[in-house]
């Protein structure tokens, strides 16, 4: 099955009506300008949503649209994506906002940040579209998460490995490329959670990023081994993304500062429930924000809460 096509399967399947509801509630502050809203990350796997954070992504046809200009169209612009905090019907969320083109280009191997195609490459659910078009443009943009994700992975994997090994392989490098808070082994509970989905996926991610390779039960043997000077390369593409995505991540700290009312508070939250830290946010760390997070990296890098 071309891997559009199961990307697409995959976006319709059902939610919690409640994420249905507040995803349209999402898309109708932007009137005009939405066109697509996208449901991800561990609230999929989680029953019950009640006391957590819902991540989603809202794709807007451009930022002059959805913001009328100004400071927020700037930033979301220069530095995406822009993420707000929203609370809908007993629901808590935070929502990132990218225009359609820097979604498509943001998903694909066209940029080497990791932050959107290692996401996409999981599972996610379109919650909201606002008509086909928008439906399809969005499945297409996915579509070309997973095989940036392996394509930038290969030079540093093993010429055989088994289905589950290549994902947990390459989404070990995406942490590793952000300043994130993940307790050890994220990667490989990730896969855990779907294995049948990720071998579905195999395949045609491979074959749509240009790798080729024969899959013989649940071995994934690559046609042409690794060189010596591609495996160099490979080390030092990743090299970059580390460096560019860590000075990204403090970089997109200090604008949310100025977007995300009690970001800080969301950053110790969020590193608390992934990595099992016990971080307090201190008053003067909620008056001077910024100050406040770059304060606490030592301290969580030391600890390991994060890397």
């Amino acid at each position: 099955m071309p891997l559009e096509t199961l990307v697409a399967t995959e976006l319709a399947e059902p939610v919690d009506p409640r994420v249905t509801t507040m995803a349209a509630a999402l898309a109708a502050r932007y009137p005009g300008a939405s066109r697509s809203v996208l449901f991800y990350g561990s609230c999929l796997r989680e029953a019950n949503l009640d006391g957590l954070m819902l991540d989603f992504y809202l794709i807007v046809s451009d930022y002059r649209a959805a913001y009328g200009g100004g400071w927020l169209a700037f930033a979301n612009r220069h530095v995406p994506p822009n993420v707000f905090p929203f609370e809908h019907d007993g629901l808590i969320a935070k929502y990132a906002v990218l225009s359609e083109a820097d979604f498509r280009r943001l998903a694909s191997a066209s940029t080497r940040n990791v932050s959107v195609w290692a996401r996409f490459a999981q599972p996610s659910r379109l919650v909201w579209s606002a008509d086909e078009a928008a439906a399809e443009e969005a499945a297409r943009a996915i579509a070309g998460a997973a095989p940036a994700l392996l394509a930038a992975a290969r030079p540093l994997l093993p010429d055989a490995l088994s289905i589950a090994e290549l994902w947990e392989g390459a989404f070990a490098l995406t942490y590793g490329a952000e300043l994130r808070a993940e307790r050890k082994g994220r990667a490989s509970s990730v896969v855990a959670a779907d294995p049948g989905r990720y071998a579905r996926f195999t395949a045609p991610a491979l074959a749509m990023a240009g790798l080729g390779a024969a899959i013989e039960g649940t071995t994934v043997r690559f046609a042409e081994p690794v060189t010596i000077a591609e495996s160099q390369a490979g080390r030092g593409a990743w090299r970059r993304r580390r460096r560019e995505g860590k000075a990204l991540t403090l970089l997109r700290l200090a604008k949310a500062s100025t977007t995300y009312a009690g970001g800080i508070d969301y950053l110790a939250w969020k590193i608390n429930r992934h990595a099992g830290a016990a971080i307090q946010i201190k008053p003067w760390q909620r008056r001077w924000p910024i100050l406040g997070a770059l304060a606490l990296l030592p301290r969580l890098i030391a600890r390991g809460a994060v890397r």
